[in-house]
């Protein structure tokens, strides 16, 4: 009978650990699990159990795997981890060593999606001083989105029914997969180099945070905010948000509502252009009515200042002085009047008496004064009629009826030869006139 032999604990376990160092199965191994009891440990490393519903196995991830961590772990998460399967030598038990770990599901891209959120939004990414105005009348309308999908078809219906006068230029892009964010960000940077479009609309239709999840990358975000063209952001539906809507210059529900914004309804424009014409119409018919007014004020105004106004102004206000001065005129002769009858009545009553005596000596000096006035007067006529003979005598008019002449030169009166010379033109005044002659020679006498 062979001798058994037995094993020491300590070679046991050895043993195992040799066998979980060297299983390439357990190296790289990926579990799915929900956390329990975790805690973290002063130095930064995470412990804790993960665990399904039949079984559970310890877990320890060092600082420098836990840094790297997207969230905060806590007990009851769901988490995807990678790690290796190694067995504790001293106390007999196994435990993984994890790598990496992230939520399950949506959770590890929604934490990215935050992640990068506040990364854009702290660099000043979502500032509204970066945002550009939408156009108001866009001539062309540029569309990054996939050529297939349902996004471009109610692109073009929505802006083939508001505002057909918009030409679409369609840029094709990936809007899912591993190659969207680069499409994306390409044509978008093809949009700006072209410097055709007047406004972008980036964007595909619905689906889910994956399908999305091209327009949350980082390279798609600097694109968008680098673009010299406005952009609108249309992602998925009314309650998906991503990266690019916060970035863009303005974010629509849906590529429909991109549309929408982009363009300008035609009707609101015709009634724009009615209710524009009904007020032009009336600003004018205002401004007529008001040059019309002034019109007539400044021909009111220039027929008052008219010379024939004025005259007739004058005329009656003359008229009215006129009528004034004799009515005061007349008031002044009724209140002379009975005043000089008060006085007439205060008088002495032999004033009469008076007056006929002044009036009887004023005759008898009239009578005594007449025959000294007649003298006086017989007196100086015969002194005038002597003057008159006199001034007979020595009349230069009379002297020419004897043939005698007055000449002048210049109006000068000619008293000797000096007074002239040769050419001048001399005037000569006879008895009934004026004779006009030319100086032909000039003598002295004796010469």
């Amino acid at each position: 009978m062979n001798e058994e032999k037995y094993l020491t604990v300590s070679a046991l376990n050895r043993y195992i650990k040799y066998k979980f160092q060297y299983d390439d199965n357990l190296k790289n191994i990926l579990l799915s699990g929900e956390i329990s009891n975790f805690k973290r440990h002063s130095r930064g490393h995470f412990y804790f159990t993960l665990k399904d519903e039949y079984s559970q196995i310890s877990a320890i991830m060092f600082k420098t795997s836990a840094d790297k961590v997207l969230f905060e772990p806590k007990d009851g998460d769901k988490v995807y981890v990678k790690g290796s399967i190694q067995s504790y030598e001293q106390g007999g038990t196994y435990q993984i060593y994890v790598s990496e770990m992230k939520l399950s599901g949506i959770g590890d891209l929604y934490l990215k999606f935050e992640k990068l959120k506040k990364e854009l939004e702290e660099a000043g990414l979502f500032n509204p001083e970066y945002k550009k105005p939408i156009p108001k009348y866009p001539n062309v309308i540029g569309v990054i989105t996939s050529p297939t999908g349902a996004a471009i078809h109610d692109i073009i219906t929505t802006t083939s029914r508001r505002y057909p006068l918009a030409k679409l230029v369609l840029y094709p892009a990936l809007v899912q997969g591993e190659n969207a964010k680069e499409s994306i960000a390409n044509q978008i940077r093809k949009a700006n180099m072209d410097s055709i479009c007047d406004v972008l609309i980036v964007g595909r239709g619905g689906g889910s945070l994956e399908d999305l999840w091209a327009f949350n990358e980082k390279i798609v975000a600097m694109a968008i905010f680098d673009s010299k063209i406005p952009i609108i952001s249309a992602v998925g539906h009314e309650v998906d948000f991503s990266i690019s809507d916060f970035v863009a210059d303005k974010r629509a529900a849906t590529p429909t509502a991109a549309a929408e914004i982009a363009t300008p309804n035609v009707i609101d424009i015709r009634n724009n252009i009615l209710e524009f014409i009904r007020l032009m119409s009336k600003n004018i018919n205002n401004l007529l009515t008001d040059k019309k007014v002034k019109l007539i004020n400044l021909d009111d105004r220039l027929e008052k200042a008219s010379p024939i106004q004025r005259i007739t102004d004058n005329k009656n206000n003359l008229n009215i002085l006129d009528k004034r001065l004799n009515l005061a005129f007349n008031n002044i002769i009724e209140k002379n009047k009975k005043n000089i009858f008060n006085l007439y009545s205060k008088l002495n009553p032999n004033l009469e008496l008076i007056i006929k005596d002044k009036l009887n000596h004023l005759n008898l000096l009239n009578s005594k004064l007449n025959p000294s006035i007649k003298s006086i007067l017989d007196n100086k006529e015969n002194r005038y009629k002597v003057s008159l003979s006199h001034l007979e005598a020595i009349n230069p008019i009379k002297i020419m009826d004897r043939g005698f002449s007055v000449v002048s030169n210049k109006e000068k009166i000619v008293k000797k030869v000096s007074d002239v010379k040769k050419n001048d033109l001399i005037s000569i005044r006879v008895n009934d006139g004026n004779i006009s002659a030319n100086v032909v020679e000039v003598y002295k006498n004796g010469e």
